[in-house]
């Protein structure tokens, strides 16, 4: 998901934040995760009244590793990119209050989409953006960046 956030209308300076997109909010992962684990329970109490007396073992650890799979995929989630486009400086952040991956002025800067991949690209130094967003996204973060270096320095691209 791209997020524009102008800091002054009227003004070159932009910040674009960037995180993946997210189908479940955190109430229905546990929602989904409660249905799954009383799903499996309930399947393993009947294997158990079949005679098959693992079958509670096994779901509550299958329990415990759908678990650990649903928050290992919740938290890929929470990455996140900001890339700050101003009149004096370009900068791609990888994590909130993190350093600066890649730092120049936006004169020299570059976008480049290489096989579906957007690298803003200056003095030799490349950085690629938005790698956990849609390949649609992606053409949509390339054009939004190309607009924004181009009316940060005032020349057309």
């Amino acid at each position: 998901m791209i997020e524009v956030l102008r800091q002054v209308s009227g003004d070159s300076r932009a910040q674009l934040v960037l995180h993946p997109p997210r189908a479940l909010s955190a109430r229905q992962f546990v929602l989904l995760f409660a249905a799954l684990a009383g799903l499996m329970l309930f399947s393993a109490g009947l294997g158990w009244l079949s005679g098959n007396v693992f079958a509670p073992a096994f779901a509550l650890l299958h329990c415990f590793l759908v678990g650990v799979a649903l928050r290992a995929s919740w938290r890929s989630g929470d990455r996140r990119e900001e890339v700050r486009v101003g009149p004096d400086c370009v900068e791609v952040i990888p994590a909130a209050g993190g350093p600066a991956a890649f730092r120049a002025h936006p004169y020299w800067v570059r976008v480049v989409v290489e096989e579906e991949r957007v690298l803003l690209v200056s003095s030799g130094r490349r950085v690629e953006v938005g790698s956990f967003l849609a390949p649609a996204e992606r053409r949509e973060l390339a054009a939004t960046l190309a607009g924004l270096l181009a009316a940060s320095d005032g020349r057309n691209r």
